[in-house]
């Protein structure tokens, strides 16, 4: 007995969730096939392990495992199959037949007719017969997802072609919303010079999701500068009898062992123009931390490479050491296609990256070089465009003072997939290698991590100091080489007694950490006579009193 599992990539969109659930449930009622179920790679719920996995607990051993993709781009050839070799790995006897990407096909393009027309006609004339004059002063934007797979961006384009093919529109012109060219814009700007006064943007998607919203908003915005011009956008695919009846087809493809593969226009073997630098290159499948049986397992369906999407991970490095980042942190690193990495980072793991990875150093340099933080930002947003795995590995954990949101917010307004690693922290860290808890039962039951960055009297600052001078607890400051005389000087104006103890750590974790052990008062005068450099911490407080390792210089 053979069971259908029907394989979604996953979109952050609650609709296009439901449409799909809603599909695999139109494909289930059929009863053309005996059991279904369907699941997700990333993203959205049910995962596709859930989803193999209710086959299996059901007594299938032996599966159909079908991409609900349109184009035969990396999720296709690359990333389902892996996750479906993962669970090749969970289940042990389990085995599966592959099928292959939905489209070009009639019933798709049918499909889009009439979502096309249903657009065209509008509300008041909703499932009345277009006349041929509708059509005719129609032009079409056909919008693909767009890929850095040149055989999936080329489906597309045939499919605009065999769209238009006796339709009787104007003419279709195809385009892409990520990742390849023409963009939105450029096509709407390209009918709109061809003489076309009324367009019809045609999302050439399954289901709805954060993609066909761009392609709105983008089109609703040319539409505002151009208020001579019709532009309309019509509905995804969606759930529906023709996409159910071509899963079906699909299914029994699979079944009978017909799966035609297109590798004669593959980038990865053969030469194609723009390409040659991937041909013969291995297959990577996009990586899914989240799944915890490992990642990059080999398939026999197609050799391919890349995600057909990039994306960017800001991933805390920890404190220094090389084996204080967490191994999520390092999961991601080792998939990398590109590292933007910062001087704080731990050094040592770049020794271990693959050859072909792209290092772009950050290096923020007291007093010294600086990348900027706008051309920082603009690094990770281009890099995930053109399709790549991007780590942006910093220091410690990137939201403490690490300006790890800006990062996250650059890339969120760019529409570039982003996930925040958490990495342990120098503020908690640093204190506990030097054999100092930041909190004790007893002694101190609160922190304060504070940025000395900016001296107290700064006109920029944000830190109260007067509050800060009045806590009990522990304080550790950051960042505070410079400034942490007059911090001192402060602290003890506002009323912090002059003998609190102070321990300045520098370079901790790392083979020449040293500790220095100071009064509140003294702290300032040690610590330039000592020569205390970036990267350091200061704590103080009565924890300070406690260090089991005992403070060395």
């Amino acid at each position: 007995m053979t069971g259908l599992v029907i394989v979604g990539h996953g979109t952050r969109s609650a609709a296009g969730v439901e449409q799909f659930a809603a599909l695999v449930e139109r494909v289930r009622r059929r009863g053309d096939v005996a059991d279904v179920e369907g699941g997700f790679i990333e993203l959205s719920r049910p995962p596709l392990t859930d989803a193999v996995g209710a086959l299996v607990a059901r007594g299938h051993r032996a599966l159909v495992a079908l991409p609900l993709v349109l184009t035969g781009a990396g999720h296709g050839k690359g990333d389902i199959p892996a996750a479906m070799a993962r669970e090749q790995q969970r289940h042990r006897r389990l085995t599966y037949r592959y099928g292959r990407p939905l489209g070009p096909h009639p019933l798709l393009h049918d499909a889009l007719e009439q979502r096309i027309d249903a657009a065209l006609a509008g509300a008041d004339r909703a499932g009345m017969k277009l006349a041929d004059a509708d059509r005719a002063g129609t032009w079409v934007a056909l919008i693909g997802r767009g890929s850095t797979d040149p055989d999936a961006n080329a489906e597309v384009a045939k499919v605009a072609r065999l769209l238009w093919e006796g339709r009787g529109y104007a003419g279709v012109e195809p385009g892409f919303i990520s990742l390849a060219q023409p963009s939105v814009p450029a096509v709407l700007e390209r009918l709109r010079r061809l003489g076309a006064r009324r367009i019809v943007v045609a999302p050439y998607f399954l289901f709805a999701g954060v993609l066909p919203d761009r392609i709105v908003a983008q089109s609703a915005e040319f539409a505002a500068a151009h208020p001579d011009l019709d532009v309309r956008v019509a509905e995804v695919i969606g759930d529906c009898d023709a996409l159910a009846d071509l899963v079906l087809e699909r299914h029994a493809e699979a079944l009978g062992g017909d799966i035609r593969m297109n590798c004669d226009t593959c980038a990865y073997r053969v030469l194609m123009p723009g390409f040659a630098d991937k041909v013969g290159r291995p297959q990577r499948p996009h990586d899914h931390p989240d799944d915890p049986v490992g990642h990059h397992h080999g398939h026999d369906h197609h050799d391919h490479d890349h995600h057909d999407h990039g994306s960017v991970a800001v991933v805390g490095g920890g404190p220094g050491p090389d084996d204080l980042i967490t191994v999520r942190g390092r999961a991601l690193l080792d998939a990398a296609d590109v590292v933007v990495v910062d001087r704080l980072a731990p050094q040592g793991l770049l020794a271990g990256l693959r050859p072909d990875v792209l290092v772009v150093d950050a290096a923020k340099v007291p007093r010294g070089p600086s990348m900027a933080q706008q051309a920082i930002n603009e690094a990770l947003v281009a890099h995930a465009r053109a399709g790549r795995r991007v780590v942006r590995l910093k220091g410690g954990d990137p939201y403490v003072f690490g300006r790890g949101h800006e990062e996250v917010q650059a890339c969120t307004a760019a529409g570039v997939p982003v996930t925040v690693v958490p990495g342990v922290s120098s503020a908690i860290a640093a204190p506990a290698l030097a054999g100092v808890p930041v909190t004790h039962r007893g002694v101190a039951h609160d922190v304060t991590v504070v940025s000395g960055h900016l001296p107290p009297g700064h006109p920029d600052s944000l830190v109260d100091w007067a509050a800060l001078a009045r806590t009990r607890g522990t304080v550790v400051l950051l960042m505070a080489v410079d400034t942490i005389a007059k911090i001192a000087a402060v602290l003890i104006e506002h009323g912090r007694a002059p003998q609190t103890p102070v321990l300045a750590i520098q370079d901790a974790g790392l083979p020449d950490q040293r500790s220095l052990p100071a009064r509140l008062d003294e702290i300032g005068a040690v610590a330039a006579r000592e020569g205390v450099g970036p990267p350091a911490v200061f704590v103080l407080g009565p924890v300070v009193a406690l260090t089991t390792t005992g403070p060395t210089v």
